[in-house]
């Protein structure tokens, strides 16, 4: 029995269906089951709740092998540590009280780089694989730079305007990539059974972008201009704080945007293992421009 957290979003779903296509029993958690495509509600176990409670995951995890743990945002949460490592205490406790043997997690790059320790939001996750580890748990921690699905955010900016804003530098090529292929990834794991002790899985994408880059390949994919606008930090938080963001998460998310900047997501050298197929014009190709031109 797999047992998966936050079924219905971006990487969740996707982890379910390929295990499903595997023919792999299949539980989730999920805190509306409605959510669920129908499909996929006859398909598997169905535990309703959220995967914070420790009645609920006490539930999900019973005779259960492996977990995939995802910490769903919370955009007003009060501490962002907290909303991590507090998410996670009840589970931690029922993967050694019921006898889970592997856990996947999403996490983030950075640990090991001198920004690691003041990087918002992935000091959280790295300050959550340590709990998690600290179980005794055989763990995989996939270490992940800022993903291309992020971009849909601006959906509408770029279309409108022909813009997409950060507070980063518009020349800094970084590591980028794409949900599906972290859920690939996770699914490989969940299925294999061989693999123990704890490790951090990168995945970087197939090649370093920077936002002009970027801007350069939506331009030739959707046959538009689109240019990166860099804003400064505090505009950017103002900005985060005006669409509902609480002032912990807003500041954490610019502390990482920072963070990054200052190369938290160069602490792993590329290599082969690493680097996940989906380039970015293949991503903007079959994600964005459908979303942009709709």
């Amino acid at each position: 029995m797999i047992v998966i957290t936050a079924p219905t979003g971006q990487i969740g779903r996707r982890v379910v269906d390929r295990l499903l296509a595997a023919g792999a029993p299949v539980r989730v958690v999920v805190r509306d089951p409605a959510r669920l495509p129908a499909e996929v509600r006859e398909r598997v176990e169905v535990v309703a709740g959220s995967h914070r409670d420790r009645e609920v995951v006490a539930k999900a995890f019973a005779g259960a092998e492996a977990v995939f743990w995802l910490v769903p945002p919370d955009p007003r949460a009060t501490d962002v540590t907290a909303a991590y490592l507090d998410f996670s205490r009840a589970a931690c406790a029922a993967f050694t009280e019921q006898g889970v043997r592997r856990v996947v997690g999403v996490s983030a790059l950075g640990r090991g780089t001198p920004v690691a320790a003041n990087a918002g939001h992935v000091t959280a996750a790295l300050a959550m694989d340590d709990l998690i580890a600290a179980t005794g748990v055989h763990y995989r921690a996939l270490a992940l730079p800022s993903f291309m699905d992020n971009m849909l955010r601006q959906a509408a900016s770029i279309r409108d305007r022909g813009v997409f804003v950060s507070c980063g530098a518009g020349d800094l090529r970084a590591p980028v990539c794409a949900t599906r292929d972290t859920a690939a990834v996770a699914a490989d794991l969940l299925l294999d059974r061989a693999w123990t002790g704890v490790e951090e899985v990168p995945l970087l994408g197939p090649e370093d972008l920077s936002p002009q880059d970027m801007a350069r390949i939506m331009s030739e994919v959707l046959r538009r201009p689109v240019r990166h606008r860099r804003v400064p930090a505090e505009e950017f938080r103002a900005g985060l704080l005006r669409s509902g963001m609480s002032e912990a998460v807003s500041r954490a998310m610019v502390e990482m945007y920072l963070a990054k900047d200052a190369g938290l997501d160069h602490g792993v050298t590329r290599a082969p293992r690493n680097s996940t197929p989906t380039g970015f014009r293949q991503w903007c190709e079959e994600e964005l421009k459908p979303v942009v031109s709709g």
